[in-house]
């Protein structure tokens, strides 16, 4: 059994945004190993996601943007169950990240949008499944 300290629980909740003990619980039965930590946090947000699928989500942010040309434009709206989720920082800074990301590289469609390189080798659909897997509540992009 490796030896968590509360600087590695910290790093964890600092890389992953997921709460305290979820990090702690991570890290141990991850038996210490940081990456296979984020996977284990990772997988627990796709199974919260599957069980708020049947929620509403009928609060959240509009983004929109136009290039520098001010020939191409996108609106990007996410979703989230309550208001207090969407007028975090946090999740106007996503919704402003994916709009930023769906900008540059102009998809065809919303499949395509999802697709689209987040973070790493993330799309922008794991990162949403991340994130509600982090704040524990349906988030839609649209």
């Amino acid at each position: 059994m490796a030896n968590i300290t509360a600087q590695d629980v910290n790093k964890l909740r600092q890389t992953t945004g997921a709460g305290m003990m979820d990090c702690k619980n991570a890290l141990v039965e991850a038996d210490g190993d940081f990456e296979k930590a984020i996977e284990l946090l990772r997988k627990r947000g796709e199974k919260v996601a599957a069980k708020r699928d049947d929620r509403d989500a009928n609060e959240g942010a509009v983004i929109a943007k136009i290039n520098d040309a001010k020939n191409y434009g996108i609106i990007i709206r996410l979703s989230s169950e309550t208001d207090f989720v969407s007028k975090n920082e946090d999740f106007i800074a996503f919704a402003n990240k994916i709009a930023d990301i769906t900008l540059a590289n102009k998809p065809a469609n919303l499949e395509a949008m999802f697709a689209l390189p987040m973070e790493g080798d993330l799309t922008i659909q794991d990162k949403v499944t991340e994130m509600v897997g982090k704040i524990n509540e349906k988030i839609k992009a649209h």
